[in-house]
């Protein structure tokens, strides 16, 4: 029986050489040109995967769909490299194709001397392609001609099997899909509402008050200009050193009122922590909100479906809104009460400098592996903290607190899709089973927390938590607030009005 397997097996690969050989003298008789000198040069470039990086590097320079088909593509790069390169060749010893078999004009002045399969090359051709395609088509068709060329360009200078390029293609799509696991994609249709929300026509911002943080954003992108093109008729105004946001807007809409001119919108231009400010003001007020994206991350934006100043602007021309709901923690302390809203998150314990430190390390790293370094960096220094969770006694290392239900439910929630569930995304690290910061960190990078006995996850409409040692800051979109040794969230369902 295994004689008769081990037969057909050699047959197959009989066959295989076969074709492989007669592939190379047909691309062997293709006559001379420009091409050899072409395809040698692309070849070499891609050597280390030196090409793809630093294709990678010019997309990361776009924000957006760009910046992620750039940082996905490497992280597949990297991935395919490995697995080619270090693993599969020295399971699938082959030699190179001979040299005679093609024309000395072809050949490459360093011929490889690892393994001929599978070819690296193409693993990471195929797997930046993939994955900068799954993010953006547009990145993808731009990629696909090159990926192509240097595929084909190692038959063509004669440093490998067709055979090898045919599976060096398989592993580095493979290796692009599998990017997924552990990075999801963004998703393309904004998050959900069942709540159309009345909301005045704007067609020039009259009678609208719009904050614009020129901070917010790229060094040197001020969005004042572009706003004031979109609605020319508003009061623009910018926050004011020292001086609470909140504060600020109230007392404009306090004056404005007292004047006969009520404010009847209010716009934001900024990133979450501004956004988060404004749309409390919003929301105390009863105003709807125009979201601007201007900031470096626009979280709340993207999740409602304003990727634009274009977007906001037929919004309000139209008067189109929705309602969505809004997080709200009142901290209970020494100093008495205070209430705040919150867009996106909140925390206690280690989770806000979590946040905090993967937001700055965004910036240079895909968003997963930022969220693994901040996370080891952050559980290194962390101290558990004994709270009553509904009345339940926990022993816990961070607790996050998602305004709506987040996806994915493991390590890194990264969008919602709904504004409207009425809910808040509770979760926490344990900290009373052995070894729990390392059992976290090796179930987030293995993307199994589902099932993983350190981390818990509910949707709840109420959540109440009671520090049983000391006081505590909770963060709330990433501004920290006051002390308190009780905290009590809730979901306030379709609390702001929003122009989409």
């Amino acid at each position: 029986m295994l004689h008769s397997v081990n037969l057909d097996l050699r047959r197959r690969l009989a066959r295989v050489g076969r074709a492989d050989t007669a592939l190379m003298r047909r691309s062997a008789r293709l006559p001379a040109g420009p091409a050899d000198d072409a395809l040698r040069a692309v070849s070499r470039a891609a050597d280390r995967g030196l090409l793809w990086f630093a294709m990678a590097g010019a997309f990361a320079l776009r924000k957006g769909k760009l910046r992620r088909a750039g940082l996905r593509g490497a992280v597949a790069v990297a991935g395919a490299s490995f697995f080619a390169n270090v693993i599969t060749k020295p399971l699938f010893p082959r030699r190179r194709p001979a040299a005679a078999l093609l024309p000395a004009r072809r050949r490459l002045r360093r011929r490889p001397t690892s393994s001929s399969f599978p070819s690296g090359h193409s693993a990471s051709a195929a797997a930046f392609v993939t994955a900068a395609a799954m993010e953006s088509p547009l990145a993808g068709a731009v990629a696909v001609p090159l990926a192509a060329a240097v595929a084909y360009s190692r038959v063509h200078t004669g440093v490998h099997w067709p055979s090898d390029v045919a599976a060096g293609v398989l592993i580095g799509g493979a290796v692009a899909a599998a990017t997924r696991h552990w990075w999801p994609l963004h998703p393309s249709e904004p998050a959900r509402s069942e709540h159309p929300a009345d909301a005045p026509v704007m067609p020039d911002g009259v009678d609208m008050v719009a904050l614009v943080n020129p901070k917010s954003g790229d060094d040197g992108d001020d969005p004042t200009a572009l706003t004031r093109v979109a609605w020319p008729l508003a009061t623009f105004v910018q926050p004011e050193q020292g001086r609470d946001i909140v504060e600020q807007l109230q007392q404009l809409i306090d004056e404005r009122a007292a004047q006969g001119r009520p404010v009847r919108a209010l716009a934001v231009a900024g990133g979450d922590g501004t956004v988060a400010a404004v749309a409390s003001v919003a929301a105390e007020n009863k105003l709807p909100l125009v979201l601007i994206p201007a900031g470096t991350l626009n979280h709340f934006a993207r999740d409602v479906g304003v990727q634009s100043v274009r977007d906001a602007d037929e919004a309000t021309e139209a008067g189109t809104a929705i309602g969505v709901d809004l997080g709200e923690v009142t901290t209970f302390g020494d100093d008495g009460t205070s209430r705040r809203w919150f867009l996106n998150t909140a925390g206690i314990g280690g989770y806000p400098e979590m946040v905090r430190l993967r937001e700055v390390l965004e910036k240079h790293y895909p968003k997963w592996i930022a969220g693994v370094i901040a996370m080891v960096r952050t559980l290194r220094h962390a101290s558990p903290i004994r709270v009553l969770l509904n009345g339940q006694e926990h022993l816990v290392w961070m607790i996050f607190v998602g305004n709506g239900s987040y996806h994915p439910k493991g390590f890194a929630p990264s969008s919602r899709p709904a504004m409207d569930s009425g809910k808040l995304d509770v979760r926490y690290l344990r900290a009373d089973v052995p070894y729990s910061r390392a059992r976290f960190v090796l179930a987030s990078i293995t993307n199994t927390l589902a099932t993983s006995h350190v981390y818990r996850q509910y949707d709840l409409p109420e959540l109440e938590v009671r520090l049983l040692d000391g006081n505590r800051r909770v963060a709330t979109d990433g501004e920290v607030g006051p002390l308190g040794n009780r905290f009590v969230f809730r979901s306030r369902s379709d609390a702001l009005t929003v122009y989409r």
